[in-house]
């Protein structure tokens, strides 16, 4: 059951209007998925306003334009917003929107972050904004030790693939979701409101 208002088909719930979460989708994963379904949820625990971005990716795109893709994205979404705290929450895809967040000074979770793409490893490694990074050592766009470097928290699930599932595992799977939301929880729960 959602909250009492909820705007645009779910993709808004209005929670504390000084915080709000934009949860920015991957190429072929929408804010419905579980990753992205147990962040709102998180978020939702916290009164975190949370705004779904449902964005329909053009077949044309290539990675040579997804980043300027995803930042002007990611920039309307913004300007959309009034609320003077704003965290971001990407998978994949949305993570290409890294460099804007260090830009802007914005606080965010990265699941699944390209980190194989200089321009977001970069980013991450210049960010002085509260990140969470989330990925595991089967997903070739989590280079081993990347994370590491870049001096930010975060969590790195052994043999978990980009979907951060384990082939042919459905429990172990499951226990990452379990791992996931519960890094999630302490992450947003740490944020100074």
């Amino acid at each position: 059951m959602f909250p009492d208002k909820v705007y645009g088909a779910s993709t808004r719930v209005i929670g504390d209007p000084a915080r709000t979460a934009l949860l920015l989708p991957g190429r072929g994963y929408n804010p419905a998925r579980p990753l992205l379904h147990l962040a709102r949820k998180v978020l939702l625990s916290h009164d975190w306003t949370v705004q779904e971005i449902w964005w329909d990716v053009p077949g044309t795109l290539d990675q040579a334009a997804a980043p300027g893709w995803v930042a002007e994205q990611t920039r309307l979404a913004l300007a959309a917003e009034e609320a003077p705290t704003v965290l971001l929450v990407g998978k994949s895809l949305g993570t290409l929107a890294a460099p804007l967040a260090a830009e802007r000074g914005l606080p965010a979770v990265w699941i699944t972050p390209l980190l194989h793409i200089e321009d977001v490893s970069s980013a991450l490694t210049a960010t002085d904004a509260p990140t969470l990074l989330i990925g595991g050592t089967a997903d070739p766009s989590w280079p081993a030790g990347a994370a590491d470097r870049t001096g930010l928290e975060y969590l790195e699930l052994p043999g978990a693939d980009h979907g951060l599932e384990v082939r042919g595992d459905a429990i172990g799977s499951a226990e990452f979701l379990v791992r996931v939301t519960a890094a999630m929880e302490a992450f947003v729960g740490g944020l100074s409101r």
